[in-house]
């Protein structure tokens, strides 16, 4: 992989992850869940976002924690970024949730794994953001 951005820059991956873990932030504010926990780490792994949709206590009764994974890449001409949260990411992901919630009074509560794949094009185009609800 070429280690070079624009310009002959050295590109920095993390701070492409950061960049789009706020924009996977902005984007679920905008649909009105709140932000608990950002890049919440235990022993077991780490979880990029951990939400509250209270929008479902109307449907479902109680509110939803939402465990986000966000991935971020450059380009998805060859693969969706949605396509590196494989079985043994989703397992981890399990872990660091259930240690999230066995250390807290989340009895009534709901909880959901969502991904959201952001693209965000080198030459300064409109990133693109995939949301996928429920998405394990």
């Amino acid at each position: 992989m070429w280690p070079f951005g624009p310009g002959g820059r050295k590109s920095d991956p993390s701070a492409l992850g950061r960049r789009g873990e706020r924009l996977a932030m902005k984007f679920l504010k905008s649909l009105g869940l709140k932000i608990l926990v950002r890049n919440y780490s235990c022993r077991a792994g780490e979880i990029d976002i951990i939400a509250l949709d209270e929008s479902t206590k109307k449907s479902m009764g109680w509110p939803t924690i939402v465990f986000v994974e966000v991935k971020t890449r450059k380009s998805d001409l060859v693969v969706g970024p949605e396509s590196a949260v494989d079985s043994r990411k989703r397992r981890k992901i399990e872990k660091v949730a259930a240690h999230y919630l066995s250390s807290r009074d989340a009895d009534e509560y709901a909880w959901r794994f969502d991904v959201i794949a952001v693209v965000i094009p080198p030459d300064g185009g409109k990133p693109q953001i995939t949301h996928l609800s429920d998405a394990f």
